[in-house]
């Protein structure tokens, strides 16, 4: 016998959106607020499409909320092998958003942090292909986060390649 629906809880909603918190605050434990990553990041060399450092809390608020949705949307949808499939990449391409901060920001290690965010993109993709065939509009949600990750990994791969001693330039930050 199938099972019914699951409801469209708002507290299921809420643990979704817990999650991509918890991966967002883990993140922030490397970003640049802290004094020696923002010195060592000033000093990197960046192209000239860099954005100013206010776009991205603004983005990143935007993306993490349409992912904590998109996540939410297909874990209500009936149960199936894709539906599985495709809460397993969520959480997977979650880790490795929250990773790519520790690497670039925490290890000042742009190039290992590119080849993060490539494999991040191919978990995006590949969750988009597959939420697609659960809930249509939970992938639809993902494909802003899609973009964003493709101009990141332009943008990160640049620094990279101008920055090839980053790691040892400069002095590197202790967590808190």
């Amino acid at each position: 016998m199938p099972q019914p629906k699951k409801t469209r809880s708002p507290l299921a909603l809420a643990g979704f959106g817990a999650a991509v918190l918890a991966a967002g605050l883990y993140a922030a434990r490397y970003s640049p607020k802290h004094a020696g990553t923002r010195l060592w990041y000033a000093r990197l060399k960046k192209p000239g499409y860099t954005p100013p450092s206010y776009v991205f809390p603004i983005v990143w608020t935007i993306l993490y909320s349409l992912i904590a949705v998109s996540g939410w949307r297909v874990w209500t949808a009936q149960p199936s092998w894709r539906r599985r499939k495709a809460l397993r990449l969520w959480a997977e391409q979650l880790m490795a958003n929250a990773e790519w901060s520790r690497l670039f920001f925490g290890e000042h290690r742009p190039q290992v942090a590119l080849l993060d965010l490539v494999a991040m993109e191919g978990l995006i993709l590949e969750y988009i292909s597959v939420a697609r065939k659960v809930d249509r509009a939970a992938a639809l949600l993902f494909v802003p986060y899609m973009a964003w990750v493709a101009f990141a990994a332009l943008l990160n791969a640049d620094i990279a390649l101008l920055n090839l001693d980053a790691r040892h330039k400069f002095p590197k930050p202790r967590v808190v």
